[in-house]
Parts: C-alpha cells; structure tokens; sequence
C-alpha cells in the first residue's frame, strides 16, 4: 500500500500544477492577447470610469431613457449572482400580472397603436439580457425625444447608428445594446 501511495501522491500534485495552475494561466494569457476586452468583462467606459458590462442589462424606468428588458432576478434586478428565469408558467397569474404592469409603463402615454413588442413586456431566460430589438427601440423612440426635447428624427437616428446587425451576417437577430445607445443619447443633449 505504501508503494502505492507516492505515485499517487506525485501524480495529484502534478495534475493539479498542470490542470489548476498552468492550464488556466495559458488560457488567460491567450484571451488577454487575443480578446482583452472580452477577457476583462466587457466593460463600457464613460467619462474614464466604467459604468457597466456589454454583457449584463441595467435597469433604467426614466422617460428620457430607453428601457431594456425585464430582469427576473427579484429583488435586485440585473443581478448576475441571482441570474435564472422566473420559471413562471404562460398561464401563470404572476406572470400575466407582471407584463400587465409592464404594458402599462411601456405605453404610458404614448399615441402609438402599434402592438407592444414582446421584449419590452417579458424577461428573458436569464434575466439579464442587455439588448432589446429595433423594434422595441423604435417603439421608445417618441417618449424617449419628447421627455428630453430632441426631434424624433434625430433620436430614430441614434436608434439606428447603435443598432447591431446578426452575428457574421447569419447568426441571432439585430439588436440594441441599451446601456451603450443610453450613453450616446445623453452625449446628444449634454
């Protein structure tokens, strides 16, 4: 038993120097090199100072900002250690009774008759989804320019100037990162 137990014993260390200490020091190396932004969290800077993630939606319920989807990580929102679903059912009471209150921010005193789109109304899968659609940004573009009075034309067009198109032309669906076109729409009225 005791010839057993050294070869055991050089092997545990061995494999933990190389799956525990060199394996993750390459690997951070090569994302650092390759990717820094990405390796360091995708921070969005402003004025020198990081004031979030590319990654991880914020909340905003100020008029003259553009809401991004519901958070599901109750109490705090955009939480990333709280990240889940609300696991909550279509037919489920509290479900409906959270979109209706949403609708009703959302349209708010808004004169468009265009149905609501559904990212404005639902969390997404984690909670913590970033980006809504071009729609759900469009659908925002007039409270957004009347509550900072701007035209609605110079809002739509800061809608498109931050809208992303799908990933390598084929991948996932057009999108607006709301933090980032945030920044840019108080850059406008500063």
């Amino acid at each position: 038993m005791r010839s057993e137990f050294r070869p055991a014993l050089v092997l545990l260390v061995l494999f933990t120097l190389i799956t525990g200490v060199a394996y993750p020091l390459a690997v951070t190396g090569i994302a650092q090199i390759a990717l820094p932004a990405q390796a360091d969290g995708s921070w969005i800077r402003s004025a020198g100072r990081v004031v979030g993630s590319r990654l991880i939606g914020q909340p905003f319920d100020d008029p003259r900002y553009f809401w991004g989807r519901l958070s599901a990580t109750a109490p705090f929102p955009y939480n990333p250690e709280l990240s889940t679903g609300s696991n909550l059912g279509p037919m489920n009471p509290a479900l409906l009774d959270e979109s209706k209150k949403r609708l009703l921010a959302v349209r708010g005193d808004s004169t468009s008759t265009a149905p609501v789109p559904a990212d404005l109304a639902t969390a997404s899968a984690s909670g913590l989804d970033p980006e809504i659609s071009p729609a759900a940004a469009e659908f925002q573009v007039e409270r957004v320019a009347r509550a900072r009075g701007l035209a609605v034309d110079q809002v739509r067009d800061l809608v498109r100037r931050h809208t992303k198109g799908r990933t390598f032309g084929v991948l996932g669906e057009p999108r607006v990162n709301v933090l980032e076109l945030n920044l840019a729409l108080a850059g406008e009225t500063k």
